[in-house]
């Protein structure tokens, strides 16, 4: 039995109130689909050499990507769209196919499950997304939900039997492209965004969360949280959509953590005016004083050694003749530490407010979306380790924080997980472009499988 305090943890809270030797029991007497087949344990299938089939992978990927196809090397797919729904089908389809049940929660959210010796534990998931940005790429989320996907095949085709069951989730609208807020599915399942509240956001044509749902047949009536819905752990392949890994000449990526970041939308209150009636020393010009505030804002997130983002600029009244009397831009604020996220925030408001009193103008701020920092689980980060270490030696991965927001943050709250990164070319993502080649993709899914097994592994001893 493993010394790790964390691992002591883990087990209290998953070993169910059974004798060791009901449990021996219960290992021996397992069997799938009732044909009377000879199982391996996944304790002896751990101790050969893990082959997953990269074509297959592959294949997945570039078939999934017919739905949302872009036409210019990418994929468009939005949270709950008909593109969405096809991918859906395509999923529930290939799972339950090799014996999986797909259940699917208040939110969308879909848990493939493939049972295990012990149903009396929650699922092991491997977990991500499968909608993409506006202009987004074939791999990120993608590739950790057909990651999922292909474990599970393995699993299948080599009548592995584990101790835990074992899920893959699609957690809805991770990216938030349609529907303003990231990470939502995951966020109602972890009890940050309450289930009412994330019904009634709106697309931009005025469209509900609940109601696109409905439409396309995935209001679920499983309970969206995680006391309903629990997981032993979650663990999520994910590209690094940086550049650290390939400059740094590494195959895979583990990672600690995710850092903190969030959006404020900053709106600046002037006057819309005629541009030739009214002289320049008595205009209350929003737009000149937002084209102020924005390069004192990145100043001081380099100073802080965080990053600042707008993404968003709109002005109003958009005439070329008219002095614009209102401008609304979000500003993404990012840190790895918390409180220095919090004090980038504050400087945000400041520094607008400052310019805004210069320039005769009035402004507010909304704080729209707010994801903390977090550390991941350290058995989780070990065991990860571990088996990066079995793949490519100790000089062939990097462990990191990440950058961009993953529904893992919202699991870590309530189970054990972490993540495996692979390459991103160029560092590039949310863009047509991006692309991790075959064998990273095929690398990173054997890195999955190996985590899972390991972990199943550990917390049935």
């Amino acid at each position: 039995m493993s010394s790790h305090p964390m691992f002591k943890t883990c087990v209290a809270h998953l070993r169910p109130a059974v004798p060791s030797r009901g449990r021996a029991q219960v290992w021996r007497q397992a069997t799938f689909h009732g044909r009377g087949a000879r199982y391996q344990s996944a304790r002896q299938f751990a101790s050969h050499s893990v082959k997953v089939n990269g074509q297959r992978l592959w294949d997945s990927i570039h078939h999934t990507a017919q739905w949302g196809d872009s036409q210019d090397g990418g994929v468009k797919r939005l949270t709950l769209t008909d593109e969405d729904q096809k991918v859906r089908s395509w999923f529930t389809e290939t799972l339950t196919a090799v014996g999986c049940k797909v259940k699917v929660d208040q939110v969308g959210n879909m848990f493939a499950v493939r049972p295990g010796a012990n149903m009396a534990l929650p699922p092991i998931a491997m977990g991500s997304h499968l909608d993409t940005q506006p202009a987004g790429g074939k791999f990120d989320g993608i590739l950790g939900v057909l990651g999922g996907v292909e474990v599970i095949r393995v699993l299948h085709e080599n009548n592995v039997v584990t101790q835990a069951p074992i899920a893959v989730v699609n957690w809805t609208n991770e990216e938030g492209a349609r529907f303003n807020s990231g990470m939502l599915g995951s966020s109602v399942w972890g009890g940050m965004i309450d289930l009412d509240e994330a019904y009634s956001i709106q697309d931009v044509e005025g469209t509900t969360f609940r109601a696109a749902l409905e439409r396309i047949g995935y209001l679920g009536s499983e309970g969206a949280s995680h006391k309903n819905n629990p997981l032993a752990a979650h663990f999520e392949l994910h590209i690094e959509q940086g550049p650290v890994l390939e400059d740094t000449n590494k195959t895979l990526g583990v990672v600690n953590g995710v850092q903190a970041m969030g959006w404020t939308y900053v709106t600046v209150h002037g006057h819309s005016q005629h541009c030739g009636t009214t002289p320049m020393d008595r205009r209350n010009d929003a737009l000149l004083a937002a084209t102020k505030m924005i390069p004192q804002i990145n100043v001081m997130a380099r100073e802080t050694e965080g990053m600042s983002t707008v993404g968003v600029f709109n002005s109003e009244p958009s005439s070329p003749g008219t002095v614009p009397g209102k401008v609304r831009f979000s500003v993404d604020l990012e840190h790895l530490d918390n409180d220095a996220r919090d004090l980038m925030v504050k400087r945000t408001k400041e520094i607008c407010a400052e310019v805004a009193e210069q320039e005769g103008c009035q402004v507010t701020f909304e704080d729209t979306w707010v994801s903390r920092g977090v550390r991941f689980n350290p058995l989780c980060v070990e065991t990860v380790t571990e088996v990066a270490e079995e793949l490519v030696g100790k000089d062939g991965f990097v462990t990191l924080p990440a950058g961009a927001g993953h529904d893992s943050v919202n699991t870590s709250h309530h189970c054990p997980t972490s993540m495996i990164f692979v390459p991103s070319k160029g560092g590039i993502s949310h863009h047509p472009s991006e692309w991790s080649t075959q064998e990273h993709c095929t690398l990173g899914v054997e890195a999955l499988l190996r985590t899972v097994l390991k972990f199943d592994k550990k917390i049935s001893r």
